[in-house]
């Protein structure tokens, strides 16, 4: 993955009395599918702009990479779905989604604003048609009723414990929502995956799929990326009372 300068310097980046906070300082990072995932042998680009400082919503993790590729890996499955991101982030497994044909809705806490419109950013930035929205997991508003997803992805949306169930509620609801959808989701194994195993017994769900996410990274991403990082592929348990 290449990047280009940041867009602020330092000198800028320190803050003065009475005047607004600066700028933060972003760069571009470029992330190669395809061929031998290189900047001179690739298939598709997409470019993230992305906060150098390592914010946590707008940052390219390691689950983010390992899930876009595992998207471009399975792309046919994913041409004409549609498909929710939650926790999007930098929201680089659904802009591969998007580029793979599938019809997408980028989601984010609903009052983070600011990683909103990075995500408007960068799907300018990508000629990306996607559908951006403010979804904080356990709030019921309208919006999320109008979500009818063929797949939900989520990197790295299992990091605070304390919002488990409010995560695993909304995804229910839209698994609920959408027959025969399924949630796909990269996860450091930081808690265990006994706690999520747990979770989908309570909210009636089943791992269809548990993977390595190094098992299938092409060997020129694996080697930048660090962790005990897994992908699991959930569904509803069949026969879960509404």
């Amino acid at each position: 993955m290449g990047s280009a300068s940041a867009s602020a310097s330092s000198s800028e980046a320190e803050e003065e009395p009475g005047r607004a906070p600066p700028p933060r300082m972003t760069t571009v990072s470029h992330h190669y599918f395809g061929g031998s995932s290189s900047e001179r042998d690739h298939d598709l680009r997409v470019d993230i702009v992305e906060n150098i400082e390592e914010d946590y919503g707008m940052f390219v993790w390691p689950c983010s990479v390992i899930l876009a590729e595992y998207v471009w890996q399975q792309r046919p499955r994913f041409s004409r779905s549609r498909v929710v991101e939650l926790g999007a982030g930098t929201s680089l497994p659904g802009l591969v989604a998007a580029k793979v044909g599938a019809h997408v809705t980028l989601t984010d806490i609903a009052h983070n604003t600011e990683v909103l419109d990075n995500i408007q950013q960068i799907c300018s930035l990508n000629n990306a048609n996607c559908t951006v929205l403010g979804l904080t997991w356990g709030d019921w508003d309208e919006p999320v009723f109008d979500l009818h997803p063929d797949i939900i992805l989520g990197a790295d949306v299992l990091y605070d414990s304390a919002k488990f169930d409010d995560l695993f509620a909304t995804v229910t609801f839209l698994l609920e929502n959408s027959p025969g959808a399924v949630f796909i989701t990269t996860y450091h194994n930081r808690s265990g995956h006994h706690l999520i195993e747990f979770l989908m017994v309570k909210w009636g769900l089943k791992c269809l799929k548990l993977l390595d996410g190094f098992s299938f990274l092409p060997s020129c991403k694996a080697d930048s990326l660090q962790g005990n990082i897994q992908l699991v592929e959930i569904t509803l348990e069949k026969g879960k009372p509404k």
